[in-house]
C-alpha cells in the first residue's frame, strides 16, 4: 500500500484531467496502481485485518527445527542449515505447506534467542557445576625446560575438558595470538573435532578487557571464524568460573614437568606430550562423578563439529623493510637475515608459533626461514649456532645456510661431498659439541677430525674438541706408568707364546 499523500495526489490530478500515464510518471508508481485508487470508491479507514499466527502452520514442526538448529552447533559453520534449507527439508521430509516467509521469521527469531541465552550464561558467569560436553577451558601456566641442554622458563598451553576431566598441554616460549592459535589446532586435530565451546581467560593478544570491553585479535576471530569455534572469556576476579583448567595447569606441572623435560625440538616434544597428557586419565575415575575419565572423553569426543577441510595457518603477516645489510628486526631486538640480494626492500615476514619465514613480496618464494627466538635479549640470525638448531631439523638447507659460509673451507668441501643422511649426522655432531664446547671449540674439533682420520666421527670429534677447550694441556700422571704389560699382551697375541701372568 502506498502513502495516503500519494493517494490523495493521484486522486487530485485524476479529477483535473490528467491522463494514467501522466500520473504515474509524476508520483513515481505503476499505473495499475493508478488505476486502483483512481477507481477506489470508499477510502475510508478499515479495521486492522486480523493476521493469522505466524506459528499457526509451523508450531506442529517447532521441535523439529528447533532440534535441527541445535545439531547445527556441533557442524562446522559452512555446513549449517540456512532458512531455506530448514523450509525445503520441512517440506520434502516432514510435509510442511506453510510459506517460506514463515519459516525464515521462525528460524531467525529462534536464532536470536539461542544467542540471547548463550550471552545470558556468559553474564551469570557459566557458574553451573556440570560442564555439557565437548566444551572446554583453556588457560596458560608456566614451567622449565631443558632445551639443547639450556634451562629455559617456557609457557604451556593447557585445555581442559570439564565434562570428563581430561586436559591436554601444548609447549610455547610466549603467550602470543599464534602460540594459542596453534596450541589450539594441534589439540584439534588429536581430538579430531572442534569443541562446542571454548573459555578463556585473558591470554595475552587473544582477548584484552578493556574498560569491561573485551577485545579479541583479529588473528584469534579469523582462527574462530574457521573453525567455527564459539568463545568467550571470564569475568575479571572469577577463577572459579575455569577453575577446571587451573586446576588442570598446576596437575601438569606437578605430574609431567618434574623432573624437568629435556629435548632438542619442541614440536615433537609437543606431539609426544598429547598422548602422555591422555595417558595420565588412564584408569583415574573422575573426581566427582565416578566414572572413568576416559569415557567419559569419549562423550566430549562425540559432541565435537567436524573439522574443516583445510587447516588453519598459524602465521601473523607483517611487512618489512630491510636494512642496508638485508636485514628485518622483529620485537625491537631480534635479527633475521634476508640476504645482501634484499638491503633495502620491502618482505613479508610470516611469524609463526616455532619459526620466522621471509617470503619475496613479488614471488611469494620464501627467502629465508629462522627459528624464532623469544625475550627481551637480542639475537642475531647471523650468528650461526641460531640456524645450526634448524639446520639439524632441516639439513637440506644447508647450501644456503650462514653455517655453512662460517666454517672453513676443507670442512665445507668435505660436508658438500655427503649424501644426505651423513650431512644430517654431522651437522647434529656440531650442534651438540657447540652446546658442550662452543662454536670455535667444535669448529676446531671436527677440523682436527677430518685432518687425522680423513672423516667426521662423532667421537673423534668430541675428543679433539675437548682438546682444543682445554688448550691441548698435556695430561701428566701422579706416578709414571708402565707400559710394559701391554707389549707381553701384544706378543701374547701376535704368537710368541709365554706366560700373560
Amino acid at each position: 500500500m502506498i502513502g495516503v499523500n500519494k493517494i490523495e495526489d493521484i486522486r487530485r490530478m485524476w479529477r483535473r484531467g490528467e491522463s494514467v500515464a501522466a500520473i504515474a510518471r509524476a508520483t513515481g508508481v505503476s499505473e495499475p496502481t493508478v488505476r486502483k485508487y483512481r477507481d477506489m470508491d470508499d477510502l475510508s479507514p478499515e479495521p486492522p485485518r486480523a493476521r493469522r499466527p505466524e506459528g499457526e502452520l509451523l508450531a506442529p514442526y517447532a521441535a523439529t527445527v528447533d532440534s535441527w538448529l541445535l545439531d547445527d552447533r556441533k557442524n562446522w559453520h559452512k555446513q549449517r542449515h540456512t532458512a531455506v534449507r530448514v523450509y525445503v527439508r520441512l517440506r520434502d521430509e516432514e510435509g510442511y505447506e506453510g510459506s517460506y516467509s514463515t519459516v525464515q521469521r521462525y528460524v531467525r527469531r529462534r536464532r536470536e534467542e539461542m544467542a540471547a541465552e548463550a550471552e545470558a550464561r556468559d553474564a551469570q558467569g557459566f557458574l553451573q557445576l556440570d560442564w555439557v560436553p565437548g566444551e572446554c577451558q583453556v588457560d596458560f601456566g608456566q614451567a622449565d625446560f631443558r632445551v639443547r641442554g639450556v634451562l629455559t622458563r617456557g609457557h604451556y598451553l593447557t585445555v581442559s575438558f570439564p565434562n570428563s576431566n581430561v586436559g591436554l598441554t601444548q609447549v610455547f616460549w610466549g603467550e602470543t595470538a599464534e602460540c594459542v592459535c596453534q596450541g589450539l589446532r594441534n589439540v584439534f586435530e588429536f581430538v579430531g573435532g572442534v569443541p562446542a565451546r571454548a573459555v578463556f581467560d585473558n591470554a595475552t593478544e587473544v582477548g584484552r578487557r578493556v574498560c569491561g570491553e573485551v577485545r579479541t585479535s583479529s588473528m584469534f576471530r579469523m582462527f574462530a571464524a574457521h573453525y567455527g569455534l564459539d568463545y568467550s572469556f571470564t569475568n575479571p576476579h572469577s577463577g572459579n568460573e575455569k577453575g577446571n583448567v587451573e586446576n588442570k595447569v598446576g596437575y601438569h606441572r606437578r605430574n609431567i614437568f618434574v623432573p624437568v623435560p629435556s629435548f632438542h625440538d619442541v614440536s615433537a616434544f609437543n606431539a609426544r606430550l598429547l598422548e602422555d597428557c591422555l595417558a595420565l586419565s588412564d584408569g583415574k575415575p573422575h573426581y566427582r562423578l565416578g566414572a572413568p575419565e576416559a569415557e567419559l572423553f569419549e562423550d566430549d569426543r562425540s559432541a565435537l563439529s567436524p573439522l574443516p577441510p583445510q587447516a588453519f595457518s598459524c602465521v601473523r603477516w607483517e611487512t618489512r623493510r630491510c636494512s642496508k645489510q638485508g636485514v628485518v628486526t622483529i620485537g625491537g631486538v631480534h635479527r633475521y637475515s634476508a640476504g645482501p640480494a634484499y638491503a633495502r626492500a620491502e618482505v613479508n615476514v610470516a611469524l609463526g608459533a616455532f619459526e620466522v619465514s621471509i617470503v619475496d613480496q613479488e614471488s611469494g618464494e620464501v627467502v629465508a626461514s629462522y627459528e624464532r627466538e623469544w625475550g627481551d635479549v637480542p639475537t642475531d640470525s647471523s650468528d650461526p649456532t641460531l640456524q645450526l638448531r634448524l639446520l639439524c631439523m632441516r639439513p637440506g638447507g644447508w647450501r644456503d645456510s650462514v653455517v655453512r659460509s662460517s666454517l672453513p673451507s676443507e670442512l665445507v668441501s668435505f660436508l658438500d661431498s655427503e649424501e644426505p643422511a651423513a650431512l644430517a649426522a654431522d651437522l647434529r655432531t656440531l650442534r651438540d659439541e657447540t652446546g658442550q664446547r662452543g662454536w670455535r671449540h667444535a669448529v676446531e674439533g671436527m677440523r682436527r677430525s677430518l685432518e687425522a682420520t680423513g672423516g667426521l666421527d662423532a667421537a673423534t670429534v668430541s675428543l679433539a674438541a675437548a682438546r682444543a677447550a682445554s688448550g691441548d694441556e698435556r695430561v701428566e700422571y701422579d706416578e709414571e706408568v708402565d707400559l710394559a704389560g701391554y707389549d707381553r699382551a701384544f706378543t701374547l697375541v701376535e704368537g710368541g707364546g709365554g706366560d700373560a701372568a
